[in-house]
C-alpha cells in the first residue's frame, strides 16, 4: 500500500527467502520472522539502483579508483550536516566497518596492549581485540532518567597504563542512544587525560529517529581531540547497501592515518567496483527516500515500543537512533529468551553477544505486516506461558 505523500512503498513484503539472504537463510524451512540481522527488508534507493544498472551495463569490471565524485559528495556532506571540514586525504576506503574495527585495534595498540569499551555493545567490538591479540576492557552502560548512558565515575577506573584505545559506538549499537554533546566530552576528557586513540563507530549517524535529537561526530567538538580520533561511517545500513561493502575512516591525524594504513597493508581488500556506485547515488541522490525512510522506522520504532512494554515481564526504552529494538526479557523469567521466542516463530539478536545477557535485540526495518504479526506472535507466547493454568493443561 502507498500512502498519500509518499512515493516509496515500504509495506512492499518482498520475498526475502528467494534471495540468499543471510538474514532469512538462517531460519530455512521454518516458520519463524528473522528481526536478528540488522539489514533491512526493503528495496535500496531507486537512484541506487538505477546507477548499479547502469553501471552493469557498461560490462567493465576492473579495479576501481575511488571516484572523484564520491570524495566530493562526502566532504560536501560532512561539512553540511556537521559543519565539519575534513580534508580528502584524510579518507580512508574500507570494504566495510568490521575490517575497520579489527585494523584499528592493530593500528592503535600493540599485542597485549588494551582496549576499551561499553557494554553492550556491537559483537565485533568485542571479538575485534581478542582476534588482535590485544586485551579487552569492558565497563557496563547504566539506566539512567530512561535512557541507557555511561557510567563516567567509574570509566577511568577500568583504564591502565596498557590502555591505549577506547572504541565508541554512536549512535550506539543496539541501545539506539545519540549521545549529546556533554556525553561527549566527558568521554573526550577521559581519553585526552590518559592519551587514548578513540575510535567511533558513527554508521547510524544518517538514522536518527527522535526530530529533537542531532547526531554530533566526537571529532567536531575540538581540533585538538579530532587529533587522537578515527571515525568511521558508511551509507551501507542508512541505504541497505551492506551486501557491496563500502564504508571509510575519517583520520585527521597524518600518523593515526598512516599506521591505520600500515594495518591494513596486504590484508584488507579494496573496495567493491559496485560499493563505489552505490555509495555515491546513495549520498547525492537519495535524500528523498531517506526522508521517507526515517518517517517509516519511526512509525516502527513507537509500534515496538508500545507493543513490547505491554508485553508481561518485557520492557524497552526510547530509541532514539538506528533501527534496533534492545528488549530487556529478565522480568518474564525466561531461562533462554531467544530460544522461546523462536519457538514462538520469531527470531531475536541474543543479548549475551553483545555482553547483555537478558536482552534480545529487535530490527524493525521491515514491512509493517511483518512486523506486526511478529508483536503479534511474541505477545501471544507471553501471554500463554504465564497463565497459572499452562502447567495443568493437556496440550
Amino acid at each position: 500500500m502507498m500512502h498519500p505523500g509518499r512515493p516509496f512503498n515500504f509495506d512492499q513484503v518482498i520475498p526475502m527467502r528467494a534471495m540468499s539472504s543471510a538474514k532469512w537463510e538462517k531460519y530455512k524451512g521454518r516458520d519463524i520472522i528473522p528481526l536478528w540481522l540488522a539489514d533491512m527488508d526493503f528495496r535500496s534507493p531507486p537512484a541506487v539502483i538505477e546507477a548499479l544498472r547502469r553501471r552493469v551495463d557498461d560490462g567493465v569490471f576492473g579495479y576501481p579508483a575511488v571516484p572523484e565524485a564520491l570524495v566530493d559528495t562526502v566532504l560536501s556532506r560532512l561539512r553540511t550536516a556537521y559543519g565539519w571540514g575534513v580534508e580528502p586525504e584524510w579518507l580512508v576506503w574500507l570494504p566495510g566497518l568490521v575490517t575497520g574495527l579489527n585494523v584499528v585495534c592493530r593500528a592503535a595498540a600493540a599485542a597485549r596492549e588494551e582496549v576499551l569499551t561499553a557494554v553492550p555493545i556491537y559483537p565485533p567490538f568485542l571479538s575485534a581485540p581478542k582476534l588482535s591479540r590485544r586485551r579487552l576492557t569492558t565497563v557496563p552502560l547504566i539506566q539512567e532518567a530512561g535512557r541507557w548512558t555511561f557510567e563516567f565515575e567509574r570509566l577511568p577506573s577500568r583504564i591502565t597504563p596498557r590502555t591505549r584505545l577506547l572504541l565508541l559506538c554512536n549512535p550506539h549499537n543496539p541501545v539506539g542512544r545519540v549521545y549529546n554533546r556533554e556525553e561527549l566530552h566527558r568521554l573526550a576528557l577521559i581519553g585526552d587525560q590518559h592519551d587514548l586513540t578513540i575510535c567511533s563507530d558513527e554508521i547510524h549517524c544518517d538514522l536518527v529517529l527522535d526530530p529533537n535529537k542531532k547526531h554530533v561526530p566526537i571529532a567536531t567538538l575540538d581540533p585538538v581531540l579530532a587529533q587522537r580520533t578515527v571515525t568511521f561511517m558508511s551509507p551501507s545500513k542508512t541505504f541497505n547497501l551492506p551486501g557491496l561493502g563500502c564504508a571509510f575512516a575519517i583520520i585527521p591525524q597524518a600518523r593515526r592515518r598512516q599506521k591505520f594504513k600500515q594495518a591494513m597493508a596486504g590484508i584488507v581488500p579494496g573496495v567493491n567496483l559496485l560499493g563505489y556506485v552505490a555509495a555515491l547515488a546513495a549520498y547525492r541522490d537519495s535524500a528523498d527516500w531517506l526522508a521517507a525512510l526515517l518517517d517509516y522506522l519511526r512509525e516502527n520504532r513507537d509500534l515496538v515500543r508500545s507493543a513490547i512494554n505491554q508485553m508481561p515481564g518485557l520492557s524497552m526504552h526510547q530509541v532514539e537512533a538506528t533501527y534496533l529494538g534492545w528488549i530487556d526479557t529478565r522480568g518474564a523469567g525466561l531461562a533462554d529468551p531467544v530460544k522461546f521466542f523462536e519457538e514462538a516463530g520469531v527470531g531475536l539478536g541474543d543479548g549475551v553477544a553483545f555482553g547483555g545477557p537478558g536482552f534480545v535485540r529487535l530490527s524493525f526495518a521491515v514491512p509493517k505486516p511483518t512486523l506486526v504479526e511478529a508483536l503479534t506472535r511474541m505477545s501471544r507466547a507471553l501471554e500463554i506461558s504465564s497463565r497459572p493454568e499452562k502447567h495443568n493443561r493437556q496440550e
